[in-house]
């Protein structure tokens, strides 16, 4: 159930607004303030997956109120209600964090809609806190082979700035793990870091994931949809294997990252986006442009700084490290005690052709610590190693 606070000093316009929101959802669970003052108090009290603020309010105004609120709870999307004199306020507000305003008399259409994807917004939000917190520790890079600390000082130098990286490499190689260490490492870490997997998504959806979608845009469009560049406004949005994408969202892409806007499919209207696209491919994009699969003035947009990462058997010297990294971890999963890997054990990992790069490293380790004996030795690795 969707939690909404209506913060409107003038009580007709504060009735009629709960009114439309509690008929139009049996899911939304409608507050009121009426002032600024109250209004704020509640935010501090209450979980609210929404606010609607007035402007213009005895005792405490609204840019007040939303200023306020985003220093306590900033995941909270705020919708500002503006008088036909309060319109330019009401864009200023929107510098200062909410989510979008209405006009009064408040048109019915257009309120629902902005409500409806405020609240996508904020559960996309909360998710990716939620998966920020649980996968940030699992992102650790791990090495100081020459290699790796080259890549490591690349990231602090380009990470405070805004500009785009293009990461390269074979699969299992850690590109995804690059970019989550470029978004912790900017300023926009506390802002939403999304991933896109363009491999995964049909090429008939892709277009949709990334840029939304309006209701009746297409069959299964039953409701308005945030895409992924909304979700990662103010935040960082992670283009996993984009040799994969099609042509035609290749080239919305390219609109987006131009102009900073986008709009949704089945729509024509613009939607700014403040977003820091990263992506990443397996593929020689070169080949690809040749090719014609590759838009050549995206890919000039995208690798403004180019990070390659290296195959696992190009930095070897970082396998006695990983091994330990990855034996630590599995035995903190798996609530078992750590096992050791005997130095003979470890010489024979190193010398292995290791075409699925780390990846298949922690899958190996895995396997000898499941199979080994208390310590895992050259003999462990000879049964349990091979491929």
């Amino acid at each position: 159930m969707s939690k909404i606070l209506v913060v409107e000093d003038e009580s007709a316009i504060r009735r009629v607004l709960v009114k439309i929101l509690s008929e139009e959802n049996e899911a939304y669970q409608v507050e009121e303030a009426e002032d600024g003052v109250k209004g704020l108090e509640a935010v501090k009290n209450n979980d609210y997956d929404l606010v609607l603020c007035d402007i213009k309010m005895p005792k405490m105004d609204g840019v007040e109120v939303l200023e306020a609120a985003r220093k306590i709870k900033p995941e909270i999307p705020f919708i500002m209600i503006s008088g036909h004199g309060d319109l330019d306020t009401a864009v200023n507000t929107m510098r200062l964090g909410a989510f979008d305003y209405i006009s009064k008399p408040p048109d019915l259409n257009r309120l629902l809609t902005t409500v409806r994807n405020a609240l996508d917004r904020k559960e996309l939000v909360v998710e990716n806190k939620i998966l920020k917190k649980k996968v940030s520790k699992n992102y650790e890079m791990i090495g100081e082979s020459k290699e790796i600390t080259a890549i490591k000082d690349i990231i602090e130098k380009v990470a405070p700035t805004d500009a785009r990286v293009l990461i390269t490499g074979s699969n299992g190689t850690g590109k995804e793990l690059v970019a989550h260490w470029i978004h912790e490492k900017s300023p926009r870490s506390s802002s939403p870091f999304i991933e896109v997997n363009c491999a995964a998504i049909p090429s008939e959806l892709i277009e949709s994931e990334l840029f939304g979608h309006v209701k009746g845009a297409f069959t299964s469009a039953v409701k308005d949809r945030a895409g992924r560049f909304e979700a990662a406004n103010k935040g960082t949005l992670f283009l996993d294997e984009i040799g994969d994408m099609s042509l035609s969202a290749q080239a919305k892409v390219l609109r987006a990252l131009q102009e900073n806007k986008i709009s949704r499919v089945g729509s024509d209207k613009d939607i700014k986006v403040d977003v820091r696209v990263i992506a990443a491919t397996n593929k020689d994009l070169a080949e690809e442009i040749k090719k014609n699969r590759f838009r050549e003035d995206l890919y000039h947009r995208l690798a403004v700084i180019l990070i390659n990462v290296p195959a696992l058997n190009e930095r070897r010297d970082d396998i006695p490290l990983l091994i330990d990294y990855f034996a630590n971890k599995i035995a903190n999963e798996q609530g078992i005690v750590p096992k050791a890997f005997s130095k003979g054990a470890i010489k024979l990992l190193k010398g292995y052709d290791w075409t699925g790069n780390i990846r298949e490293l922690r899958n190996v380790v895995e396997r000898l610590i499941i199979l080994g004996g208390q310590e895992v030795t050259e003999e462990d690795v000879r049964l349990f190693a091979s491929k």
